[in-house]
C-alpha cells in the first residue's frame, strides 16, 4: 500500500478519496486553486499545495504543476478522481514518466476507449453488442449514412461526454443543421469536431455495469440504472436496475468484463449500455455506448449494495495487489439510490446558480458525499454540485421511501437548489413502480418543476424568522413586559409578495396575521405549534434571504424598499442570469426577433446557456460583444415591442 498519495481533484470526490485514505493510514496531499484555498478537501488533507488561478485551466488542469506538487511532497501516486485530468492519457504518460503511479487505467486503455467510434469497433471485435450506426472516420457523407440507418438518429461527438456534441434528429431535412450544431459544440468542448451517427433507441434505458480489473483479470460489480436523465445528464441513479432478470444481468456483466479484458483494464471503470426497453428487459436488447475509464460520480450506489469500497480497491490494485475479490465472491444486498443535489434554478430552466451556503443541514441516516460546509461559496468556476445523497434499503420500495424522506429533510439556504425537483421525481408514479426510461423527466417536466406555493402558516413562520424572533437569545425578543408588541414585515416568495403582521404575546408566543388568516404560534425548542398542530418545521434567515423547511424548501426574501424600481424601467431587457463568458451574440440592433429566438450564448459553470427573446420585437440595443466576461444581472440585449 502507498504511504502518501496526491489527489488531483477538488470537491466531493477529493473528500471521498481522503476518507478512504484515512481509514487505510495513507497520507494525502490536496491541490487547490486560489479560490479553493479554504475548501473542505484542503482542510481534510494532510498537506495542501496551491496551483494558483481560479478557472480549471489555471489550476486543476495544470498537469505539470500537479506532478511537480506530487514530487515535492513525496507522494508516490496520483489519484485523479473524475473529470479534469482523469481520462487524459497524456497526463497518465507524464505521471509515469516522472516515476509516479497513476491510480487508474493505463494510457493505452484510456486511448482505446476515449473515442467512441474506435471504441465501438473494438467492442464489435470483442463480441460486445453495439448500436447499429456509422462509426467510421470519414465525415463528409454523414447524411447518407443517416439515411441508411433510418430516422430517428443520434449524432454524438466521438470525444464526447456529458451530453455535449449530441443531437437527436427526427427528419432528414433537419440533419444538416443539427450536424453543424453538434460539430461546433464538440469542437468547443473537446477540440475535436468529429461525430458518429447511430440509431436512436425509442424507449431507451441507460444501464451501466461497474467493472474492475487488475490488468490481468476483471470482474463486474453488477449494474446501475441511470435512466433518469435531463439533457443527457444523470439526475438519480439506482442499483440494481429495476426489472433486471438474472439472464440479462449475467449477459450484461459478461459483456462488460469482455470489454475490460479487451484493453487489459486496470482499476475502476464503467461500461455504459443503452437498453431497448420497448419489450421489457431482454438479453438481446442491450448495446454498448461507451466506457468511462475512471470512477463514476454514481459509484456510491454500487458500494452500498456490494459492501465494497471502490476507492480502496483502486489503491490496492494500483499498488500492485491482485483483485481483492473474485466474481463468485461478489453479491447484491438490498437496493440503493443516489440523488445529485445541485445549486441550480429549476424554475429558470435548471440554470446553474451561485451563492453562499448560509444554512446547510443534511438528513440523518443518509450517506452524504460533499465538498462543502456551511458558509462555503458556490463558485461560477466549477460544477455547482452541493452533495450526493445516497440511501440504502432492504428493497427498492424501502430505499425509495428513504430517498424521499432524506430529500425532504435536507435544508439548504443561501442559494436555489434542485431539491424540490428531486423530491418530486422520487415520488413520481411511474418511477415508483420502476417504469423508467431516459425520456421520463422530459415527458413530465412541467409537473416535476412546479414550485409549491407557501400556505399562510408557512408565510407566518417566514415572517417570524425574518424579524429574528425565532431564536432563543434574547429570550424575550420582540416582547415588552408591559404588553404585546406588534411588528410587520414584507416577504417575497418568488413573484408573490405578502405582508406578515406579528404580535409577540410572550416568550416564543406569537399571533401572526398574513394573507387574510390569523395564526396562533408557539415555539418550544425546535418544534412549532400552530393552532392545535405541532409541526416539524425549521426556519432560517440571514439578512434579506431566508427559508422555511417544511417538507419542501420555501425560500423567501425580504425586499429592500430602497432598492425597488419600476418594472417598466427594465421592460424588454435581457440580463445575465449568472456570471459568465459571452460566447456568441446572434443579434444586431434593428433586427426583428420572434419569441424564442436565440439572442446570445452565455458560458458558465462548464455549460453553454442560450438566452432567448421573451417576446416578439425589435432589437433596440446590444450592450455586449462576444468574448466579454459579464457579472450576474448585467444588461445584455434590449428589445422593444413592435408597434401595434
Amino acid at each position: 500500500m502507498f504511504r502518501k498519495i496526491l489527489i488531483a481533484n477538488r470537491g466531493e470526490i477529493a473528500c471521498r478519496v481522503i476518507e478512504t485514505c484515512r481509514r487505510l493510514g495513507v497520507a494525502t496531499v490536496a491541490v487547490h486553486s486560489d479560490i479553493d484555498r479554504a475548501a473542505r478537501h484542503v482542510a481534510m488533507a494532510d498537506e495542501a499545495v496551491s496551483l494558483g488561478g481560479a478557472s480549471p485551466a489555471e489550476s486543476y488542469l495544470r498537469g505539470d504543476a500537479i506532478i511537480e506538487a506530487a514530487i515535492k511532497t513525496g507522494a508516490q501516486a496520483i489519484h485523479p478522481g473524475y473529470g479534469f485530468l482523469s481520462e487524459n492519457p497524456d497526463f497518465v504518460d507524464a505521471v509515469e514518466a516522472a516515476g509516479l503511479v497513476f491510480i487508474g487505467p493505463s494510457a493505452d486503455a484510456i486511448r482505446a476507449m476515449g473515442l467512441k467510434d474506435a471504441a465501438k469497433s473494438l467492442m464489435e471485435k470483442a463480441g460486445v453488442p453495439v448500436v447499429p450506426g456509422y462509426h467510421g472516420a470519414a465525415q463528409d457523407n454523414l447524411a447518407a449514412e443517416a439515411d441508411k440507418i433510418g430516422y430517428p438518429v443520434l449524432i454524438k461527438a466521438v470525444a464526447g461526454g456529458g451530453g455535449k456534441g449530441m443531437r437527436r434528429v427526427e427528419r432528414a431535412q433537419d440533419f444538416a443543421q443539427e450536424l453543424e450544431a453538434a460539430q461546433t459544440e464538440a469542437q468547443k468542448a473537446f477540440g475535436n469536431a468529429d461525430v458518429l451517427v447511430e440509431k436512436y433507441v425509442s424507449t431507451p434505458r441507460h444501464i451501466e455495469v461497474q467493472v474492475f480489473g487488475d490488468g490481468n483479470d476483471a470482474v463486474h460489480l453488477f449494474e446501475r440504472d441511470c435512466s433518469l436523465q435531463r439533457r443527457h445528464q444523470k439526475v438519480i441513479e439506482e442499483a440494481p436496475a429495476p426489472g433486471m432478470t438474472d439472464e440479462m444481468r449475467a449477459a450484461m456483466g459478461e459483456a462488460a468484463v469482455r470489454a475490460a479484458k479487451a484493453v487489459g483494464y486496470a482499476g475502476a471503470g464503467t461500461v455504459e449500455f443503452i437498453v431497448d426497453a420497448s419489450d421489457g428487459l431482454r438479453a438481446d436488447r442491450f448495446y454498448f455506448m461507451e466506457m468511462n475509464t475512471r470512477l463514476q460520480v454514481e459509484h456510491p450506489v454500487t458500494e452500498e449494495i456490494t459492501g465494497v469500497d471502490l476507492v480502496e480497491w483502486q489503491l490496492r490494485v494500483a499498488s500492485g495487489e491482485a483483485l481483492p475479490l473474485l466474481q463468485d465472491q461478489l453479491s447484491i444486498t438490498g437496493h440503493a439510490f443516489e440523488a445529485r443535489i445541485y445549486a441550480e434554478d429549476v424554475a429558470a430552466g435548471f440554470l446553474p446558480a451561485i451563492g453562499t451556503l448560509g444554512h446547510l443541514r443534511f438528513a440523518d441516516g443518509a450517506r452524504i458525499d460533499t465538498g462543502v460546509r456551511p458558509g462555503d461559496e458556490i463558485s461560477p468556476h466549477y460544477d455547482p454540485m452541493i452533495a450526493k445523497l445516497t440511501v440504502h434499503g432492504p428493497d427498492r420500495a424501502a430505499a425509495l421511501a428513504q430517498l424521499t424522506r432524506a430529500l425532504q429533510a435536507t435544508e439548504i439556504g443561501g442559494t436555489v437548489t434542485n431539491i424540490g425537483f428531486l423530491a418530486a421525481l422520487s415520488q413520481h408514479e411511474g418511477f415508483s413502480v420502476g417504469e423508467v426510461d431516459t425520456g421520463l423527466i422530459a415527458r413530465d417536466l412541467d409537473t416535476l418543476v412546479e414550485t409549491p406555493a407557501p400556505c399562510t402558516r408557512t408565510q407566518a413562520l417566514a415572517g417570524i424568522a425574518a424579524l429574528g424572533l425565532d431564536g432563543d437569545a434574547p429570550e424575550f425578543a420582540g416582547f415588552s413586559l408591559w404588553g404585546a408588541e406588534g411588528q410587520s414585515v414584507d416577504l417575497q416568495f418568488g413573484e408573490a409578495e405578502v405582508t406578515a403582521s406579528i404580535t409577540t404575546l410572550g416568550p416564543g408566543q406569537f399571533r401572526v396575521e398574513v394573507g387574510g388568516e390569523t395564526h396562533q404560534i408557539t415555539r418550544t425548542q425546535n418544534a412549532w405549534t400552530i393552532g392545535d398542530d405541532t409541526i416539524a418545521a425549521r426556519v432560517w434567515c440571514d439578512g434579506r434571504q431566508g427559508a422555511v423547511f417544511w417538507g419542501n424548501t420555501y425560500a423567501f426574501t425580504v425586499p429592500d424598499p430602497l432598492d425597488r424600481h419600476s418594472d417598466a424601467a427594465s421592460d424588454g431587457l435581457t440580463r445575465a442570469p449568472m456570471p459568465g463568458l459571452v460566447r456568441v451574440v446572434d443579434v444586431t440592433a434593428g433586427q426583428q426577433v420572434a419569441k424564442g429566438d436565440r439572442l446570445l450564448v452565455l458560458e458558465a459553470m462548464k455549460m453553454e446557456h442560450a438566452l432567448r427573446a421573451d417576446a416578439d420585437g425589435i432589437v433596440a440595443d446590444v450592450m455586449v460583444e462576444g468574448g466579454a466576461q459579464v457579472v450576474a444581472g448585467a444588461p445584455l440585449v434590449r428589445i422593444e415591442a413592435k408597434d401595434g
